[in-house]
């Protein structure tokens, strides 16, 4: 019995409007901001939701999750005023993480010397499974600390951006074998 009221749960969200769509996976979105307790900026009008998390020790960012155009966005300035003789270098890391990224992308503004993180999913996968806002939420959370660990390592350190991403993929691939 229920499997049938799971199954028939989902078919309601797909026959929704498209508007009523947005509606219900905002409402989820709260529901879940406010379980997990995390201090949080909501803005119904934007259907906007703030957190600041860690990204590393003592540094936090501004998170920012948004439904709007079907689809569920997650959103992070992960640097501001990086030093403009390291734009090129900035712009080739980038580049290696977009080539890297399978949901995502990092973008940067030369004008405020910025770099950001951006992912978005369809709105039918967390409208369908429960789960997945919060699975999304936590991916993006991890990748924008990769992201934010390899972009300070180039401004700290400067070190090559092949060697950062080298560096990261090899760490990637000891974990993935630990873990398996």
């Amino acid at each position: 019995m229920k499997k049938i009221k799971h199954f028939f749960s989902k078919i309601y969200r797909i026959s929704l409007s498209f508007k009523k769509q947005e509606e219900l996976a905002w409402a989820d979105l709260k529901d879940i901001h406010l379980q997990a307790e995390w201090k949080s900026g909501i803005y119904e009008k934007e259907k906007c939701i703030e957190t600041s998390f860690e990204i590393s020790n003592g540094v936090g960012a501004l998170f920012q999750y948004f439904i709007y155009e079907g689809s569920f966005h997650c959103r992070v300035r992960l640097m501001e005023n990086f030093p403009a003789d390291l734009t090129t270098d900035v712009f080739v890391l980038a580049s290696h993480f977009n080539n890297l990224l399978s949901n995502g992308v990092v973008k940067i503004d030369v004008n405020t010397q910025s770099v950001d993180y951006h992912q978005k999913i369809d709105l039918l996968v967390p409208l369908l499974y429960k789960g997945e806002f919060h699975h999304q939420i936590s991916r993006h959370y991890n990748t924008s600390n990769d992201i934010y660990a390899a972009f300070n390592r180039l401004v700290t350190e400067q070190e090559a951006p092949a060697i950062i991403i080298a560096d990261l993929l090899n760490k990637k691939e000891n974990d993935d074998r630990k873990n398996s």
